[in-house]
């Protein structure tokens, strides 16, 4: 494989895709969940649920899905090409948002948004604060696990990045 794709486009590729992915977690802690918890609870549930509808698509797939693959494959190639040193870093880096990330994720968030989608808001009447406050309270603390997870394996990548020669 030619030296620039293995120390240059692949690296790069990793830092985008992590740093977009910890971006979008980033952007529920500051200002989405604030939001909706400002907001009529009824109201909050309905727009999580739509929230949690649209996000299957084909933009978050490559930040959200291929972030550990990518660094993964970084990792190899660079290890192959000599660079053990960066290659460490971008396996760790792999590996803290494989678990911290994309596991939380998988493991927390996403049953937790597909119990609120069966939420029914107009059977919910006056129980829809309770619902919501016991909602956003566990998923904004494992959205948090899972931002910081995030953020670190930015930082691994890029201080990756600076290793390779």
């Amino acid at each position: 494989m030619p030296q620039m794709i293995t120390t240059r486009i692949l690296p790069l590729a990793s830092l985008l895709l992590g740093a977009s992915i910890f971006g979008f977690f980033y952007a529920w802690v500051c200002s989405t969940m604030w939001g909706l918890d400002a907001s009529d609870p009824a109201i909050a549930i309905q727009s999580m649920q739509a929230m949690n509808a649209s996000v299957r698509n084909a933009v978050f797939f490559p930040a959200f899905f291929l972030t550990p693959v990518v660094l993964a494959i970084t990792s190899v190639l660079l290890v192959r090409s000599g660079q053990g040193k960066a290659g460490l870093w971008f396996a760790l880096s792999a590996g803290v948002y494989a678990v911290g990330g994309f596991g939380v994720t998988a493991l927390v968030n996403v049953p937790m948004n597909e119990a609120l989608a069966l939420v029914d808001v107009a059977d919910a009447g006056n129980g829809a604060p309770e619902i919501w406050q016991s909602y956003s309270e566990r998923w904004q603390t494992w959205n948090q696990v899972r931002t910081v997870a995030s953020g670190v394996a930015v930082l691994l990548t890029g201080y990756g990045l600076l290793k390779i020669e």
